[in-house]
């Protein structure tokens, strides 16, 4: 099978982390038989660099081309003064609404090995975490209408939310989807209490989860999300939220693994193209080092392998090299406290994704 990615590197540890990412592509090309051709387009602050733009014309073209859109990282303290509409962070929102990405889904898993690695204690994380947040992505305060204006003599800012029942039932339906896939239990997050986007949000879900009775459904406020997850995050199987709310949860819960760095994710259209990144973003203080954790951007072209390309037993390989490597002691500088009184062993980026290929 030959499929084509456009790959967006990126800034800071972008390159670094991405180049580990196609070599281990490359490997399940070499083993499995399929041909993955690259294109490379700048973007974030790269692009502002040698274009003036956070991305171009011809750079969303090649990622509208391709059959999937793998990414590093963007933006860094070097264009923080950068004006609004050509910050790096743009050209994401460029990509998802060009290739309209409305489904972003984040898995939060704790390896055991790493288990020492969570800032939550052993008892309340029992045999792990593995859970997963379906984040609606291209609606929501983010990308709603917004205004600074002067009234009686101040400054005055405005940021409006707003969903339609369409919007929410489409990235619902994902949700139940995935629940269906995996243990069968949805966790709906909103602030009903307060907000009439919320009330929408419940209602739409509700309807919903007439149609899948074989998933258990529940509501949860925004405010107690938070603090289950902190608290008792074995109770979560999937998780759907809006966009901002998602946002802040999905963060929140990459740290409970004890490193965002080992954390992928995946932003899905309707169709099977979608655009995969690591959460994290692109660290400048540790950029050209080469001790950047590569496992993120790995797994997500694990994710790639399975959500776009249908090639199951080809992630699964992927994921298994992981946690082989993990298993047998190989540790980046952020996740080596996590073992290193258990005979583990430290490893660059580079040699980290040396690693990962050669168990597939």
């Amino acid at each position: 099978m030959k499929k084509r990615i456009t790959v967006l590197s990126g800034d800071g540890i972008g390159p670094e982390i991405v180049a580990e990412a196609v070599k281990v592509l490359d490997r399940v090309g070499d083993v499995y038989g399929h041909t993955f051709e690259y294109t490379y387009v700048d973007i974030g602050g790269c692009s502002i660099d040698k274009y003036g733009v956070p991305i171009t014309d011809e750079g969303m073209q090649a990622c509208l081309s391709s059959d999937s859109v793998l990414l590093g990282a963007v933006g860094g303290p070097k264009w923080d003064d950068c004006p609004a509409e050509i910050r790096p962070e743009k050209a994401l929102l460029a990509v998802r609404k060009q290739l309209g990405l409305f489904a972003n889904l984040r898995p939060t898993k704790l390896f055991p090995q790493l288990a020492g690695a969570s800032p939550l204690k052993c008892r309340i994380i029992g045999e792990g975490i593995d859970l997963v947040i379906v984040r609606e992505l291209t609606g929501g305060i983010y990308f709603g209408e917004k205004k600074t204006e002067e009234k009686d003599g101040e400054l005055t800012a405005t940021d409006v939310m707003t969903y339609s029942e369409h919007e929410i039932e489409r990235i619902g339906r994902v949700a139940f989807e995935t629940a269906m896939k995996r243990g069968r239990r949805l966790a709906s997050v909103d602030k009903a209490n307060i907000l009439d986007t919320s009330r929408l949000w419940r209602r739409t879900m509700h309807m919903l989860r007439e149609q899948y009775p074989e998933v258990e459904y529940s509501d949860i406020l925004v405010d107690n999300a938070a603090m289950k997850l902190i608290k008792d995050p074995t109770r979560f199987d999937v998780i759907v939220t809006e966009n901002m709310f998602g946002d802040i949860l999905s963060d929140e819960a990459s740290m409970l693994t004890g490193s965002i760095g080992m954390m992928p994710s995946a932003s899905l259209s309707s169709g099977t193209r979608g655009m995969y990144e690591p959460i994290h973003g692109s660290a400048p203080d540790i950029a050209g080092k080469n001790i950047a954790n590569p496992t993120g951007t790995v797994l997500s072209a694990a994710m790639m392998l399975r959500y776009s390309f249908g090639m199951e037993k080809e992630a699964d390989a992927v994921e298994n090299a992981v946690a082989k490597a993990i298993d047998e002691g190989f540790r980046t500088q952020d996740i080596m406290a996590a073992g290193k009184d258990d005979g583990c062993r430290l490893v660059s980026c580079t040699e980290m994704g040396d690693i990962f290929a050669e168990r597939i």
